[in-house]
């Protein structure tokens, strides 16, 4: 256990302007949980492509089994065992689980003079591989297109069984996933690694690691900063190490002056997960969304914003109705909306800073049908500046950058808009420690300055509790809770998320 199956040793990688990794160590054991951190940008994703042979690292060795490897391409990976799961998974959708699973490698049969793919036999092996995983309510013949993330994702580890993976690589692997799902996960990581698997497993939820990981290594700007045994370490002492200082407070809430009502919606309709939906927002106000994935949290936004119109009910806006069918509309009236997945819904990941920041306001920097890109590109410097946006200009394409620094380039989209009410959904997911920080500093800052209204969605209850002026809970389809900033913990959430019985004590004045 204490030799390293994988070891990494003086990786260096450049790209054109950037020198990506310098002089990067890591190791993995046999039958270990390694995590890996770092800020976005800190070099995760080159490394694991360089494990996983989609980069040729300039200088630096790779060994296996005390064996020097080299990759020319990802095949050579997968050939001696090791494979990846990305956090955009690789599967093709009009396949059916069986075919997916053997992608490329599917057993044959002969027939006559030629060979055939033996479709029973592929069948039987994906039906042994998911058994082996404890799966066992998944219809191999099924069109992958047909299954839910937590399916595909089961999927894709069956596929690096199916390989002999001696090693597998997880980016991310909870992003998109239900409660559920991310339990059944972990059960399955645990699974692997008495098996004898070892597992990179990558992620910016620390409390994870914890969970998971035995060994956790950090990197920083490219370069390798330490590996610690989880046991023997803290949060603290791995976001210190991630970002270089420490964050004393990772929601740095300010004092507001709570004023009017400027957002009220009654009756709220939009079935079946926006059922009656009634509530207030004023400005200077951050209310917290809370409730599980399903629950209707992220419809009643889209209903609110005009992304889905209501069927019935009524929104204010300053005590005045107003008739919201299309997020234009609610544009107009002051709204704003980050998406849940800024990757499709608030980005174009091909353009660049200039032409994202402005694309909400188009109007304003347009002459005569024209967009005038000096105006663009002042707007695109000052939300550079305000928003503290690494990046090299404002014509750096958006694809190019973190993930932090993606969601801070939605956020300017919108608050180029000049919004009084500004509806953010997971503003912090996929980033890590540090941009969270800042994404939080930023809310408190629009909240307790210009006094803007804010109605944070989050699946994150530490987020929800550090955040929030007033808490709002949500079940299927149904506002169900509500709480004061003083009275709300951790555990009243949870249990007005999941069940009846706080909801029942408060009617009978308990």
């Amino acid at each position: 256990m204490n030799e390293p199956l994988l070891k990494l040793s003086g990786i260096n990688k450049y790209f054109p302007g950037v020198h990506a990794l310098k002089d990067v160590r890591f190791e993995v054991r046999k039958g270990e949980v390694h995590a890996l951190l770092g800020e976005n940008g800190a070099g995760k994703s080159t490394m694991i492509k360089i494990i996983s042979g989609v980069h040729k690292p300039e200088t630096g060795s790779i060994s296996l089994d005390g064996q020097r490897v080299n990759f020319n391409n990802p095949r050579d990976a997968q050939n001696i065992g090791i494979a990846t799961i990305y956090q955009e998974l690789g599967l093709y959708p009009e396949l059916s689980v069986a075919e997916n699973i053997f992608m490329g490698h599917a057993p044959m049969k002969n027939w006559g003079l030629f060979k055939t793919v033996d479709w029973d036999r592929m069948q039987r092996r994906a039906e042994e591989l998911l058994g082996e995983l404890n799966i066992y309510n998944l219809d191999v013949q099924a069109n992958v297109g047909t299954l839910n993330v937590g399916n595909r994702q089961r999927v894709e580890i069956a596929k690096a069984l199916s390989l002999d993976a001696q090693i597998l690589i997880m980016d991310e692997p909870t992003a998109a996933l239900t409660e559920s799902d991310v339990e059944q996960l972990f059960s399955i990581v645990r699974l692997l690694r008495e098996r004898g698997v070892s597992i990179i497993y990558i992620s910016h939820r620390l409390n994870e690691v914890f969970e998971l990981a035995d060994r956790v290594t950090v990197l920083r700007d490219g370069e390798y900063i330490g590996t610690q045994d989880v046991k023997d370490t803290s949060e603290s002492d791995l976001i210190s190490m991630m970002v270089g200082r420490t964050i004393d407070n990772l929601f740095p809430k300010q004092e507001s002056e709570i004023g009017d009502v400027v957002l009220e919606v009654r009756n709220l309709n939009h079935p079946p997960l926006t059922n009656n939906i009634s509530f207030k927002v004023h400005a200077g106000e951050i209310v917290g969304l809370a409730g599980l994935v399903g629950s209707g949290r992220s419809e009643t936004a889209q209903v609110i914003f005009g992304v889905l119109p209501a069927e019935s009910g009524e929104i204010y806006i300053n005590n005045q109705p107003v008739h919201i069918q299309h997020p234009s509309e609610a544009v107009k009236h002051g709204i704003g909306y980050v998406p849940e997945d800024r990757g499709h819904q608030g980005l174009v990941k091909e353009m660049t800073i200039r032409e994202n920041t402005s694309m909400a306001v188009l109007d304003a920097v347009s002459s005569n049908t024209f967009i005038n890109q000096a105006k663009e590109r002042i707007l695109a410097d000052q939300s550079i500046e305000q928003l503290s946006i690494r990046a090299t200009g404002a014509e750096q394409v958006v694809n190019k950058l973190s993930g932090g620094n993606q969601q801070k380039v939605v956020v300017s989209k919108w608050l180029a808009s000049n919004p009084q009410i500004l509806i953010m959904d997971e503003p912090t997911r996929g980033v890590d420690v540090g941009a969270k920080s800042e994404i939080h500093r930023l809310m408190s800052q629009l909240v307790a300055e210009q006094g803007l209204a804010i109605l944070m969605i989050s699946s994150e209850l530490p987020e929800i509790l550090g955040m929030s002026d007033r808490i709002l809970v949500m079940r299927e389809g149904r506002l169900v809770g509500e709480f004061t900033r003083a009275e709300a913990n951790q555990e009243n959430i949870a249990t007005a998320m999941m069940s009846e019985v706080i909801n029942k004590r408060k009617e009978a004045g308990g």
